[in-house]
This record gives structure tokens, sequence and C-alpha cells, in this order.
């Protein structure tokens, strides 16, 4: 089945690392080390991806389950330094997707996301408004692997399963994919995406990055 589009995760995908300023206040503010930031930092974050919490409310569970006493002015400052941890990108991916668009294909953007990250890279990114369907979790209240975010982008980009590739960096999200008939590339590198193009003969519908 030829493919007819291709669907990115964000973050990690058409980002590049995480901002390492943003990532320093972070520790700066809450003073935990890294290994701490990252075990809090994880605990509520499906949760504020799947739009149960708002970012304020994220960071304030966060300084409680740290036991962490911040005031709201200091728990804001952490919001929009993690909005700015995010709002990055992959020029060469960016440039990509630009090429996947010239050749015809449909694109989408689905990304477990919560509200205040949303709001930064929206503002920050006017190349995402390129795609033809953004879809984000807090949205919709359900976020990756959850297969309904998956059919629900498929709807909106509507095209089938087999014909739409899903590239995101986590192996769990695209073996959610796949399980739903969607082609799917686990994406580390963009050399190692060009590479795994070519061993799947992909190269043969989609153009290279690169």
């Amino acid at each position: 089945m030829a493919l007819r589009a291709v669907v990115f995760d964000f973050g990690m995908v058409l980002t590049g690392l995480p901002d390492a300023k943003a990532h320093a206040q972070l520790l700066r503010l809450t003073g935990l080390s890294g290994a701490e930031l990252e075990k809090y930092y994880w605990m509520d974050r499906h949760a504020y991806d799947e739009g149960k919490l708002t970012g304020f409310e994220f960071w304030q569970s966060l300084c409680a389950n740290a036991g962490l006493k911040r005031s709201a002015d200091e728990i804001e400052e952490l919001t929009q330094w993690d909005a700015r941890m995010w709002t990055t990108q992959d020029p060469a991916m960016v440039k990509w997707h630009a090429q996947l668009k010239e050749r015809g294909l449909k694109t989408a953007v689905l990304s477990n996301m919560g509200d205040s990250v949303h709001t930064s890279i929206m503002r920050a990114f006017p190349w995402l408004n390129d795609f033809d369907v953004l879809v984000w979790s807090y949205e919709l209240g359900y976020a990756k692997p959850d297969p309904r975010i998956y059919v629900y982008t498929l709807e909106k980009l509507g095209t089938r399963a087999g014909e739409t590739l899903f590239v995101d960096d986590k192996a769990a999200n695209v073996d959610a994919a796949q399980a739903l008939g969607m082609q799917g590339l686990v994406y580390s590198t963009i050399e190692n995406l060009k590479a795994e193009l070519v061993r799947r003969g992909m190269d043969r519908e989609l153009p290279l990055p690169g």
C-alpha cells in the first residue's frame, strides 16, 4: 500500500535536545539534583499530557512530591522554564517535512504535550502551521500510546493506517501505532532515519532527509 502521509512526534523528533539553559534553571529553582528532578518530573507528566493537570498544577504537584515549598510566582517561573526547555527545533527534520509536503504527502504532528509547552511552541514556530493536522494530547484528554489518539489522527488526515508512516522516539508509541496497522519508525538520529528508509525501500516513495 502506497504511503500517503507521515505523522511526526514533536519532542526529540522535530525538536533538538531539551534546552540546556532552561534545564539548568529548573535545577536552580528547585534545588534538586539532576537525578532527583528526573525522578519527580516524570511522576505526573502523563497526567499533564492528558490534560488532567495544567502546567502550573503539574509544577505544584512536583514540588509537593519533592517536599518543596515554593510560592505561586516561583511555580509560574518553573512552568515557563519547562515550556522553554521543549521550545527547540531540529532544522534538518523541519526541512524534511517541507520536502514531504513538496512531494504531495499529507503530514501531521501527534504529540503528548501539556498546555504551557503547546502555547510556547506555537508562538515560537510558525512552521507548525504547515502541517495538515496537529494533534496535542492535552486537548483530547488521552495520550500515546492510547490507541484512540492514533485513530483520531488518521481520521483527521483522511488516510488509512497502512498508508501512514508514524515516526516517534519512543518504541512503545511506535508499537501502539503498528498494532493498528500503521507503518512505524523509532527515531534516534536523522542519519539512522535515512538509513532505515533506504533499508525498507521507502526511498522510492519519500524524499530522503539530510
